[in-house]
């Protein structure tokens, strides 16, 4: 057994089912596993102790939607000031080049951002398989999970759906259904662990109703629920998505994913914004994953939060991929989903309190986890510590408050993932990020020079 005592914290904010907050409190981590907090534990022989003093604990931020490669294309300028769907067509010509080399890396910076921000457990949803290029690039997505040190749900992300077919993206990114199954069914024997405290899960996530067929999410619902893996995919982000599922399926987004069984526990969507009071209602029980960064940059709309979470849906937050909000910062992520919440809710939106549960136990739950997002005993040890003694934060009387609303930094003090600490004063213990960051920017600049090159030559 190995023992780690977290020593006179300022304030450990538990989100457990009474919201408890202790004061000048200590947190006894065994081996992954939280097993007691309270004043005064005292340590003994064989404790490694941390000093917490004047530090405030939250559990770990999970971030309930991403695509890691989009860490590569940030700042295209051929696709700034665009809506999602011209957006999408842009950036799809440089996303056919990707490789694993280039997944890796823009899995590592996405993670490194993640873990430095507070984020203790992603998800991915990547989707993106180039013809010429090998697949598996999930693999190496959990592989660079695993080096860095960080809780991963990696869905299985797919596009059937391709121009030729009526879809938006270009053949050249989309797959024939049956290699799609047959390597979602692989990844899941392979790699997803049911086992409390699982490191690493897979769940299966069609893109979206305009780049799938109704089929593939059938036959993705079934082997999903055969294989008792989690549903994911994007939905009602933009009203040209509305429009798309008006007239090839005759219906609103909502109502196609309730008429395929697409509605449940096991079923979380990303965005979710163009919707109606009876489609809240249908969401009873499902999760969505609120993306605020992405969907102001990209002009979708505001999620109606407060409606959702008050008529029984999950809700937990999300960055988005890179290429749409340009960073994985998970810390300003929650302040912008308060931010929004406000603009859309004024004085009835929620408060600071109820935006970090999202944060935490909220994606916890659209995730189907019950060992993680909160801090109590039998929990897992995904621990956040937040130094609030900047100038930035001087003057502020409350300091859940100020977590939300103040600051001028979203670097953490430390990260622990499982009880391993990965970040210590703002830095990644487990790689090198200067070394990283160069490397990444280098795989980044080689792909879209190449694009570039290309689509010079087609205009020429």
């Amino acid at each position: 057994m190995s023992f780690k005592l977290l020593k006179n914290i300022s304030r450990v904010v538990t989100f457990d089912d009474s919201d408890s907050i202790f004061e000048k409190a200590d947190i006894l981590i065994n081996d992954n596993e939280i097993v007691e907090i309270r004043k005064g534990i005292e340590p003994v022989e064989g404790y490694e102790v941390i000093d917490c003093t004047d530090l405030i604990a939250l559990p770990g931020f999970v971030n309930t939607h991403h695509h890691l490669y989009q860490t590569l294309f940030r700042g295209i300028r051929e696709v700034q000031e665009k809506p999602l769907f011209p957006w999408l067509v842009g950036l799809y010509d440089f996303w056919r080049h990707i490789t694993p080399e280039a997944v890796y890396y823009g899995a590592m910076v996405g993670f490194s951002e993640l873990l430095r921000t507070g984020c203790t457990t992603t998800m991915d949803h990547h989707y993106v398989f180039p013809v010429d290029k090998p697949k598996n690039l999930i693999d190496v997505q959990i592989r660079a999970a695993s080096e860095i040190g960080i809780r991963f749900h990696a869905t299985r992300g797919s596009m059937s759906l391709g121009r030729s077919g009526g879809g938006l993206p270009p053949d050249c990114v989309v797959q024939n259904e049956e290699d799609i199954l047959l390597d979602s069914e692989r990844l899941i024997g392979k790699y997803h662990d049911k086992n409390r405290f699982a490191m690493q899960r897979i769940a299966l996530a069609p893109c979206s109703p305009f780049s799938v067929s109704r089929e593939l999410l059938i036959q993705s619902r079934d082997l999903a629920r055969k294989k008792g893996v989690m549903l994911h995919t994007h939905l009602a982000e933009t009203k040209d998505e509305e429009r798309f599922c008006i007239e090839k399926y005759g219906m609103r987004p909502v109502r196609l994913m309730e008429s395929l069984g697409w509605i449940g526990p096991d079923v979380w969507f990303a965005h979710v914004i163009h919707i109606n009071e009876d489609e809240i209602k249908v969401l009873k029980g499902s999760g969505i994953a609120h993306c605020p960064s992405s969907n102001m940059k990209l002009s979708s709309g505001i999620c109606p939060t407060t409606d959702l979470v008050e008529a029984g849906v999950k809700v937990g937050i999300a960055v988005d991929g890179s290429a749409s909000n340009d960073g994985s910062n998970m810390w300003e992520e929650v302040r912008r989903a308060y931010l929004l919440n406000h603009l859309r809710y004024g004085t009835d939106g929620l408060d600071a309190y109820q935006v970090l549960k999202l944060a935490t136990r909220g994606g916890a739950e659209v995730l189907g986890r019950d060992d993680i997002g909160v801090l109590q005993r039998g929990r897992a040890a995904d621990i956040v510590l937040f130094d609030l003694n900047d100038i930035a934060y001087s003057g502020c009387h409350d300091p859940l408050i100020g977590l939300v609303t103040c600051g001028n930094t979203s670097i953490v003090k430390m990260t622990m993932v499982n009880g391993r600490v990965v970040v210590k004063d703002g830095r990644l213990t487990t790689i090198d990020t200067e070394e990283m960051a160069k490397k990444a920017h280098e795989v980044a600049s080689d792909i879209v020079k190449k694009e570039r090159q290309l689509a010079s030559e087609k205009i020429w």
